[in-house]
């Protein structure tokens, strides 16, 4: 998706995976900083972790709470900085700037995706690790109605609880199943990736009939078993594949300063998954 769009756009880059622990998460960043890279995305569970680590952070990180992705910037004048991807000469002096695209892009997916309106909205989120926080934070921005907090860890759901009261007080937010039917039932779970996985949610607890639409983040496989189910008790259903595209894109915008081609974009990465 990401070669797509850069090639499309005449730049002279290549984006490349590397795999990197956790406890060596800031020297992998201090390199990408040395080596000059253009910036560089963050998958789980690096968001978090990468927030204290880098030199500045965007309001959108600060918002959210995470980092997904880095900006490297070199120092052009007395305290003025360019994004390295947009100078023709790179300077010695570097630092790292922290984004948030995840947000936004989940937003943008639910509606285009489900046609689901989070305002005013009745929502079921499973998972409250870094995905799940930022979802929850983002539906709270966005004045949900009534918002549902299910994570295998208890103590995790009702920090994100406290936190929102405290940041949106007028936001009705509490853990535990609902009663009754929901509009959008999201997935921020790792439940679903591997082959055997099963459902990210207790049905006795939660019948998925009283969903209206089921979002999962996952994108591969295409069609998890949370949506496979979600489908036969006749909700409307989305992957994960929406919020990859719009998130990726805009880390790209942030890093060229050009519109992303997104239409490429979403080709290349619909060819990847859906082969």
């Amino acid at each position: 998706m990401q070669n797509a769009g850069v090639a499309a756009l005449g730049l002279n880059w290549r984006y490349l995976a590397f795999e990197v622990h956790p406890d060596d998460l800031r020297a992998a960043l201090e390199g990408a900083r040395l080596m000059k890279f253009v910036g560089v995305n963050l998958t789980v569970p690096h968001k978090v972790l990468a927030v204290e680590m880098v030199d500045v952070l965007d309001e959108s990180a600060r918002l959210w709470g995470a980092v997904n992705t880095v900006r490297f910037e070199g120092e052009e004048g007395r305290e003025a900085w360019r994004p390295l991807g947009q100078m023709d000469e790179l300077p010695r002096s570097v630092r790292s700037h922290g984004f948030n695209t995840d947000a936004d892009a989940i937003g943008r997916a639910v509606v285009e995706d489900l046609g689901v309106v989070v305002a005013g909205a009745r929502v079921l989120l499973l998972g409250a690790g870094g995905a799940g926080r930022t979802a929850a934070f983002k539906l709270a921005s966005e004045s949900v109605g009534q918002l549902f907090l299910v994570n295998r860890t208890g103590e995790k759901a009702k920090a994100v609880e406290r936190e929102i009261r405290s940041r949106w007080p007028s936001v009705e937010v509490t853990t535990g199943y609902p009663s009754g039917a929901v509009d959008l039932v999201l997935n921020a779970t790792s439940l679903g990736l591997r082959p055997g996985d099963g459902l990210p949610l207790d049905e006795s607890q939660f019948p998925l009939r009283q969903a209206g639409a089921v979002y999962d983040m996952i994108y591969r496989p295409a069609e998890t078993p949370l949506l496979k189910a979600a489908k036969a008790a006749g909700c409307r259903v989305a992957n994960g594949l929406s919020m990859l595209l719009y998130q990726g894109a805009k880390a790209l915008e942030i890093w060229s300063g050009k519109a992303a081609p997104i239409p490429i974009m979403r080709r290349a990465l619909e060819k990847n998954v859906y082969g």
